[in-house]
């Protein structure tokens, strides 16, 4: 018998959702992505926040994913004609945390996750899913600082961190820049919870560096001089057919961790993978293309996909190594998607 009280419901993808219920545009003129209508359109962004709080989400990621003072600088608005400089990032900041707590006005039990992507996430073109960083940027110390420093634009907001319940670093695809959010999140002191999850594209069990899937939770998890450990540990962004061999991959991982004294409580588990029906994101075209050679291997168009996640979720409940789960999606995972996930675990769930 599984315990869906172990479980809570997160949201789903932000930025295809604006594009496909709001009709909202990306392209260069949005060099922030998702959280460009921080500065553009807050009452769209709230309203489509608003919609997962509705359909159910447990937890709602703020609209900080790509949050960057390098994003803001090419951000051009009236009173900043030149881009957005950093000693005025605060306001839009504050202002990401005030729509989502907006959003989720009418639900008491709605958490907030202030949501940071990687490195890649703010390259231009974004890299999160091949992990090719700029020389600059190719070293974990050089990723150290720059998550710490992005780390420090809202531990400077007075009051900010206070009303945050989770600290989100998600589609991590390097082992590097694993280990340099866990020195980051040492050094800026915030304390609480912060979970980090992985992103597995193409057909392997890898990261996109090459890390195997035992020494990304590795990463995650072992005793790091000088980094906090993660309350939680994840995938997200990640194809479904693929969850069940990395779930039970991370679940022997944990459990050889236990065994040989190398963890001492066992993590959350968050899973969050694509909604996709087959389409692949072209960085080029910057479209979402359907594939038809990926609809052979279990994707979203061949079973509910919501379905098909809470299997999932269960399946590794009944392996009894993890004990509490934050589940959703990520691109195209729409409203809907969720609210059929929060039937398959019903309301009141909460995180033990």
């Amino acid at each position: 018998m599984t315990n869906p009280d172990s479980v809570r419901i997160l949201d789903g993808g932000l930025g295809t959702s604006l594009e496909d219920r709001y009709g909202v545009k990306f392209d260069d003129s949005t060099p922030l992505w998702s959280s460009h209508p921080i500065v553009s359109d807050p009452d769209t962004l709230v309203a489509c926040q608003r919609d997962f709080v509705e359909a159910g989400a447990d937890v709602l990621l703020t609209a900080t994913y790509q949050v960057s003072i390098e994003g803001f600088a090419r951000t051009k608005v009236p009173q900043y004609p030149d881009g957005i400089p950093k000693y005025a990032l605060g306001r839009y900041l504050a202002n990401a945390v005030g729509i989502a707590e907006k959003a989720k006005a009418q639900s008491r039990s709605t958490s907030l996750a202030l949501s940071l992507g990687p490195y890649g996430a703010c390259m231009v073109p974004g890299q999160e899913y091949s992990g090719r960083y700029d020389d600059g940027h190719s070293s974990e110390d050089a990723l150290y600082r720059w998550h710490l420093e992005r780390l420090r634009l809202f531990t400077n907001v007075q009051g900010l961190m206070d009303r945050i319940a989770f600290v989100a670093f998600e589609t991590v695809p390097r082992l590097d820049e694993v280990r340099a959010i866990r020195r980051a999140y040492q050094d800026a002191n915030i304390g609480g919870k912060f979970w980090i999850s992985c992103v597995f594209p193409g057909e392997g069990h890898c990261l996109p560096d090459g890390t195997s899937t035992e020494h990304a939770v590795k990463g995650m998890l072992a005793p790091l001089p000088g980094g906090s450990k993660p309350w939680g540990i994840g995938i997200n962004c990640t194809k479904i057919n693929k969850l069940p061999g990395l779930v039970h991959s991370y679940g022997e991982t944990v459990q050889s961790m236990l065994a040989f004294s190398e963890l001492v409580t066992t993590p959350a588990l968050l899973l969050y993978p694509d909604g996709t029906k087959g389409e692949v994101y072209n960085t080029t075209t910057k479209k979402w293309e359907k594939q038809p050679s990926t609809r052979a291997a279990g994707h979203h168009d061949e079973g509910p996909w919501a379905k098909e996640l809470a299997r999932i979720v269960r399946a590794s409940q009944d392996q009894g190594i993890f004990k509490s789960y934050v589940v959703g999606g990520c691109c195209k995972a729409s409203a809907a998607d969720i609210s059929e996930l929060r039937q398959e675990f019903p309301a009141g769930s909460t995180c033990k």
